[in-house]
């Protein structure tokens, strides 16, 4: 009873000007169900299940291998399950094998977790009716290097990756659209990654004359680095990517170390009511559960507005802004969430808050 009511008042308060509810719809819910991402998969099974009771909506379970191997056997669960839509997809090789005949039964998906530009390009090509809650890969660059241009500019920078795909990547990509409006870093640096101490790297960089650095390292290497700094009494500003918002292993990461990072979602005002209902229901409101629940409600609404146009699923859901507990989200031409999820954050008294002021960013 206390859901029901709770999550009824979420969706009067958050409503947008849509029209009367439609009925529920039937969604796959596409997540692994065993192997090291399963506690993922319930993550996402939790947080969908518990907004479709809500609009008598049903959500039909598929596990998700994430192996290549297991891509025919996951589509053929697909279409016979008779959803009018999926959620999930926390890997890659689940969507390459099942966008085909999504597209061709015109079952549009939406993903979790899946950032590749290269698997959007081809479905933007393709028209598979792809969607993504996730940012892509170049919006993380793109939100660095906006920063960087509104707060650093003339600013002696360092540009450092670990090594890494993901690492170079992203440095490249931040280098990359810096040399384009004529912005270069006074010291770039690839330092070896997990090591008790990064004492040389810290001294090269006091050498150059940086004082804010961008790594795309992980949590581990860049707290390491504060650390020294901090020890080394070398005075630097130290930014860091999404791989920042993660669980702090031997070493603490040091009040005062920035991350362009996605803001937790059980923090925000918007999914107060759903957060208090969800762990009065025993259901922590972590990881995949808020954003499997945000799709969900986002598909309903969808429905709504199909029903409203007398136009197929995949067609209103370029329509919107839609309320979520993620905030209100509407989807751009490229199926891309249209206002980017990533906010400048700081690491303080040990969690990642807003940074009120960008000029504390310098």
């Amino acid at each position: 009873m206390l859901k029901s009511i709770v999550t009824s008042l979420f969706v009067a308060g958050l409503a947008l000007a849509a029209p009367a509810f439609a009925a529920g719809l039937k969604v796959a819910v596409v997540a692994p169900a065993e192997g090291p991402f399963a506690t993922l998969g319930k993550q996402v099974t939790d947080g969908a299940a518990f907004q479709a009771g809500d609009r008598g909506s049903q959500t039909i379970f598929i596990n998700e291998s994430c192996d290549p191997a297991g891509g025919e056997a996951l589509t053929k669960a697909l279409l016979a399950s008779g959803a009018e839509a999926a959620i999930g997809f926390l890997c890659t090789e689940s969507l390459e094998a099942a966008l085909p005949a999504l597209a061709q039964a015109g079952i549009p998906a939406i993903t979790l977790s899946v950032r590749s530009d290269i698997l959007m390009e081809d479905a933007l090509k393709k028209k598979w009716p792809l969607y993504r809650l996730a940012p892509s890969g170049k919006a993380e660059a793109a939100a660095i290097t906006e920063l960087i241009i509104a707060n650093w500019r003339g600013k002696p920078l360092a540009l450092i990756d670990d090594g890494t795909i993901h690492s170079r990547e992203l440095v490249e990509g931040v280098r990359s659209a810096l040399a384009e409006i004529g912005i270069t870093p006074v010291f770039t640096d690839t330092y070896r990654p997990a090591q008790e101490q990064q004492v040389s790297l810290v001294r090269r960089l006091a050498k150059s004359g940086a004082t804010h650095v961008f790594t795309g390292g992980d949590r581990y290497d860049t707290a390491i680095i504060a650390r020294d700094a901090k020890a080394e009494n070398v005075q630097i500003t130290l930014l860091g990517g999404d791989t920042l918002n993660a669980a702090d292993l031997d070493v603490p990461l040091q009040d005062g170390v920035l991350a362009v990072t996605v803001p937790d979602a059980a923090r925000s005002n918007e999914a107060a009511p759903v957060v208090k209902a969800m762990r009065a229901a025993g259901i922590e409101p972590e990881g995949y559960v808020l954003p499997a629940f945000a799709a969900m409600s986002l598909l309903e609404r969808a429905k709504d507005q199909a029903a409203k146009d007398g136009n197929a699923l995949a067609d209103a859901l370029l329509k919107g802004p839609y309320a979520t507990v993620l905030g209100p989200i509407k989807f751009n031409g490229s199926h891309e969430r249209a206002e980017t999820p990533y906010r400048l954050m700081q690491w303080q008294g040990g969690r990642f808050v807003d940074v009120p002021d960008a000029g504390s960013a310098e």
